[in-house]
């Protein structure tokens, strides 16, 4: 089993804003969309306004 590399905090951001998936990657919450107030139409997993990427 391989050992995960340590999670970076990233500045400026609450630890509920986002979180790492299993390969690394950072998902923006539902909870930090709704902070930055508008969609910004790339398809995010918790995109609060709805919009789906075709």
């Amino acid at each position: 089993m391989q050992s995960q590399p340590p999670r970076k905090k990233i500045p400026g951001l609450a630890d509920d804003d986002y979180y790492y998936t299993p390969e690394g990657y950072v998902v923006f919450t539902a909870k930090y969309h709704l902070k930055r107030g508008h969609c910004c139409q790339n398809g995010c997993r918790h995109c609060p306004y709805g919009f789906k990427k075709k």
